[in-house]
């Protein structure tokens, strides 16, 4: 269980008499089987969550125990009802002393035990950047959050690798997004929505005018939106076999991307859809060699085929003199 989604429950069972399975599982946004290991592990670790069955019944956890919210701050609540995010992130938002504080306090309100373990936070450190990520500007999370804050519209400098120098743009900001470990600032441009990478923003400042964002809108809802289109209008679904000897390997690499069909499964091979989200993507099949056998759509198959072939020209014995 990640530290964020442990706190987003515990804060779900301290607030309510009463939850279901589903209705936590719907929360966290994950499946009934996780939500089911995770109240396993809460039991395990000592903490008094009971499940009841029948009309009335639900997951609650006992009085007295659990979350003391009574002893944070307004401010500290706030940043600990931050999810998603890892210790990384929370640091540039400026967010990670503020945070450390209020685990502090609520650490201290849990029973000490005699033979108590070390605690997970001092024996497991988690960095989710690349290796030699370089920044291309001085543009950070913590340096927009407040503009952001006091709902100021922003006109930043936005380097898109799409054009030839970077665009002066007034945006109306929902909001700071951090997808798989890369910051966005979410925002209309002209009434129609954008996500701009943090990093691509050469330069920026406030308006003196409150942002005009869409009614009905929130920062959730727009980026929801704007990741769907952006997955369906880039994505590529291959399929393909794998070798037997190499299905976990595939597994590791690809990870979500990698669906495993079970009842094409055979002594051999495994037969699975791997989404990429371009045509050029699918090169990164080929450490497999012929491991992988891809079978559609016709344009990657043809991709890899010209890789391969321009990959062996490359190497080829030079001609003798």
């Amino acid at each position: 269980m990640t530290p964020d989604r442990f706190f987003t429950l515990m804060l779900l069972l301290k607030s309510r008499d009463a939850v279901t399975t589903q209705e936590l599982a719907s929360a966290l946004r994950v499946s009934l089987r996780t939500i089911t290991r995770d109240l396993n592990w809460l039991r395990d670790a000592g903490l008094p969550v009971t499940a009841h069955r029948g009309r009335l019944g639900g997951v609650t956890m006992l009085p007295g125990s659990g979350l003391d919210l009574t002893r944070l701050t307004p401010g500290e609540r706030d940043h600990v009802s931050l999810t998603g995010l890892d210790e990384k992130q929370r640091a540039e938002l400026n967010a990670s002393v503020e945070s450390q504080r209020a685990l502090s306090k609520i650490a201290a309100t849990q029973p000490r035990r005699v033979h108590e373990l070390l605690p997970l936070t001092d024996v497991v450190h988690v960095d989710s950047r690349p290796w030699h990520q370089a920044r291309a500007s001085d543009t950070t999370p913590a340096s927009l959050i407040g503009a952001v804050r006091r709902g100021r519209r922003l006109r930043i400098e936005y380097d898109s690798p799409r054009e030839s120098c970077p665009r002066d743009l007034v945006v109306d900001p929902y909001g700071l997004f951090a997808k798989a470990g890369i910051w966005y600032l979410v925002a209309d441009c002209t009434r129609v929505p954008r996500m701009y990478r943090l990093e691509r923003i050469t330069t920026w400042k406030e308006v003196d005018q409150p942002r005009r964002i869409r009614e009905s809108q929130t920062l959730a809802t727009v980026a929801a939106a704007l990741i769907d289109q952006w997955e369906h209008n880039h994505a590529i679904e291959v399929s393909a076999t794998i070798d037997q000897t190499q299905i976990e390997r595939a597994q590791r690499i690809f990870g979500q991307r990698l669906v495993r069909d079970d009842h094409e499964e055979s002594a051999t091979g495994h037969k699975v859809t791997i989404r990429f989200l371009h045509l050029e993507d699918v090169r990164a099949l080929l450490p497999f060699g012929s491991a992988i056998t891809v079978h559609g759509p016709t344009e990657a198959r043809a991709h890899l085929r010209d890789l391969a072939t321009n990959l062996a020209h490359h190497y080829a014995p030079s001609p003798t003199s």
